[in-house]
């Protein structure tokens, strides 16, 4: 099992404690497939959190094993896509074990990204997958909400502005600006839903015509239901541009355009240190600076 790509992600995140649960991986693997019944395959698509591994459910159904170092975060994972589960638009849960820190899910097939689909027909999807989404009804006392990922993810990538490259484009002042203009849209939110709370176009995959796109890895949470579609309009930075997409989106999914534009100047600045982490375009960083300003 060559897990050396996915291993350096999983030690750039949690640490050089990760190494030591990376050594167990093959033996947990093992472990989960005799108990379960289900026939290991290869690595696929792995993350920054996790360590995922095709396999077959005991019925022969294809499926994926997902691993993690992050007990909790596993099990919330399996708890958040039980809650979607009515709307098929997300991939069913066939088996978890917290303690393990391991779950068993159907595979999406064929489980194209979003960002690899027709561009031209993508908003039309996208509409009707936050149209699914969104019906689901919030659980009683749901203890997550926007303001809470918000807060948390200003705070996690803030950390990045100390990295000089980094601070050299994007100031304190920015960064502030765009925490004030998000707790703006927190303080007037118009309609409160159940968000998957993380639905960038890696977390969107082809289900096949029959079932439409479907969401994976939700942190699902209660909120304004332009969160969920800001992540795809200010991926347009570099490409038609965050203007234009914002508009085809905001029509696409039956949303306030004038909201989802104000959310897309929020989120610009996280982006914009992803691109610049990440290489991205000198094209699509410039855009998202100046929607930032």
């Amino acid at each position: 099992m060559d897990i050396g790509e996915a291993g350096a992600l999983l030690v750039g995140r949690f640490g050089p404690g990760a190494a030591e649960w990376l050594a167990e991986v093959p033996a947990l693997t093992a472990r989960m497939a005799s108990r379960w019944g289900v026939v290991p395959g290869e690595l696929f698509a792995s993350g920054a959190s996790s360590i995922v591994l095709r396999c077959r459910w005991r019925d022969g159904t294809p499926a994926v094993l997902k691993l993690s170092p992050d007990r909790d975060l596993l099990a919330k994972q399996g708890e958040m896509l039980r809650v979607f589960a009515s709307s098929g638009r997300v991939p069913a849960v066939l088996a978890v074990d917290p303690d393990a820190g391991a779950m068993v899910l159907e595979e999406i097939r064929p489980g194209t990204e979003a960002a690899d689909l027709p561009p031209e027909s993508l908003p039309r999807l996208w509409g009707e997958l936050l149209a699914a989404l969104h019906a689901v009804p919030p659980p009683v006392h749901w203890p997550r909400d926007l303001r809470g990922r918000c807060d948390e993810a200003f705070a996690r990538i803030g950390r990045r502005l100390a990295d000089p490259a980094i601070g050299a484009r994007i100031d304190r002042q920015t960064w502030q600006r765009a925490i004030r203009r998000g707790d703006a849209l927190l303080d007037t939110q118009p309609r409160i839903v159940l968000l998957h709370g993380d639905l960038h176009l890696g977390n969107v995959l082809d289900g096949g015509p029959s079932r439409g796109p479907v969401a994976i890895d939700p942190k699902a949470c209660l909120g304004d239901p332009c969160f969920d579609a800001v992540d795809y309009v200010v991926a347009g930075a570099g490409h038609e541009g965050v203007e234009v997409r914002c508009d085809r989106v905001a029509s696409a999914c039956g949303l306030d355009g004038d909201r989802l534009y104000a959310w897309s100047r929020v989120i610009a600045p996280m982006f914009a240190i992803a691109y610049l982490t990440n290489d991205g375009s000198e094209r699509a960083i410039d855009e998202l600076l100046a929607l930032a300003r």
